[in-house]
């Protein structure tokens, strides 16, 4: 069973409430260091011994990166651009994959003027066009080598059915062996690994008892068995061409499954660090919520109704309500039903509202992760039932993600 979000969230509202005269104006963020170190530990024992690439687009804070590298069972970056990259790697990160192709021109050619980060980063490709490009913007023999990470389309097809991210063309083995050979035929090229990004088995909740929740389970139980034998296929066949330094797969919500994969050599991992929103709608995912963030109470339009200031932060993705934040604390608030989740106000109602002041604090909990972070220029970190730290997030680094 996945710990009530609501414990912990009662102690870092008193927390907050005992620092929020030193602070500057809400909305504030939290993190719960000891659910993030509890986090941490349950994703390793998921990954059975195989080291997790920390997905940097989920954490967005490089405190945590340092706290996750510095456990047993994390090892490497997978970051969402170059550009993200190479900041983080002239602040001493090693060992990056970009997690998605780049065509971001200055970043290409701010890595072709540094050989390290040559030898550090891995770029993303899956396709000759990409290579054009990139040959385009910065040719072979004006660079160092680059370090190539090819992708396979991890996703499931049944007939016309796609299920899973859009992400790269290859989805056949004879397709990814072939663009492995055209990598390793083009000059300026080192092939050194392979991705592929479970995220219909990663990526999708699979709680309840709803009709969606058992046609989830039974696609899940179908790409399981099919990607599982076509990675291995792909990964064999790649291996006619070049010798992976790596195989990544995976995702917090497909560890189990993607460990056992006998191909795989690490795990890419992020979210679950945090677990936010969506989490909570997960089967067998035991994660302890760590990261909030605080609104305050501006007005009471009706006895069982109180407005806080902003709040709604609603994450990316297919628009629902699974995309809306949670209320953490007080537990007895609901969204006004004809108005949610509003940039400028959210109105919240509920038995709770009646003990709630002006200027109070009400604690939510985004639906996705990292998304949190770019709303926010630092978290107040809690041990214990103790402020003990000031981590910034990118945004407070002046680490924009583009």
């Amino acid at each position: 069973m996945t710990p009530s979000p609501l414990a912990r969230p009662r102690v870092l509202q008193n927390v907050l409430h005992e620092a929020r005269a030193t602070l500057g104006a809400p909305p504030y963020g939290l993190l719960d260091l000891d659910a993030v170190r509890s986090n941490a530990r349950e994703l390793t024992r998921r990954a059975q011994g195989k080291p997790i690439r920390v997905a940097t687009k989920s954490i967005r804070c490089r405190a945590v990166l340092d706290e996750l590298l510095a456990t047993d069972g994390y090892r490497g970056l997978l970051t969402l651009t170059l550009s993200e990259a190479l900041e983080l790697h002239a602040r001493g990160y090693r060992d990056l994959v970009v997690g998605y192709p780049s065509t971001d021109q200055d970043a290409l050619r701010r890595l072709a003027r540094d050989e390290a980060a040559c030898a550090d980063i891995t770029l993303m490709f899956d396709s000759a066009e990409q290579l054009d490009f990139t040959d385009a913007v910065i040719p072979p023999e004006r660079r160092p080598e680059l370090r190539v990470c090819l992708e396979l389309d991890a996703s499931w097809k049944a007939g016309p059915l796609h299920i899973g991210a859009r992400r790269s063309p290859l989805f056949r083995p004879d397709q990814f062996r072939s663009f492995a050979a055209t990598v390793q035929r083009r000059p300026g090229y080192a092939p050194v690994g392979v991705m592929a990004y479970e995220a219909q088995l990663a990526g999708v909740y699979d709680g309840g008892h709803t009709p969606r929740a058992y046609g989830v389970r039974w696609m899940q139980r179908a790409s399981r068995a099919e990607l599982l034998e076509r990675r291995v296929a792909a990964v064999a066949a790649v291996k006619q061409v070049f010798e992976p330094e790596f195989v990544n797969g995976g995702g917090t919500g497909s560890i189990p499954y993607t460990a056992a994969d006998p191909q795989v050599t690490e795990i890419a991992a992020g979210s679950g660090i945090y677990a936010p929103g969506l989490f909570s709608r997960y089967r067998d995912l035991p994660l302890r919520p760590a990261a909030f963030y605080a609104c305050p109470v501006v007005r009471r339009p009706a006895p069982d109704i109180v407005t806080v200031a902003g709040a709604g932060w609603v994450a990316s993705g297919v628009p629902g309500p699974d995309r809306l934040p949670t209320i953490a604390y007080p537990p007895g608030l609901h969204f006004v039903v004809n108005e949610s989740a509003g940039e400028a106000q959210t109105p919240l109602q509920g038995s709770d509202a009646r003990t709630l002041a002006i200027g109070d604090l009400v604690l939510f909990r985004h639906a996705k992760a990292g998304e949190l972070c770019e709303r926010i220029n630092e978290f107040i970190v809690v041990t214990g039932d103790t402020d003990t730290d000031r981590w910034p997030t990118y945004r407070g680094d002046g680490l924009v993600l583009q």
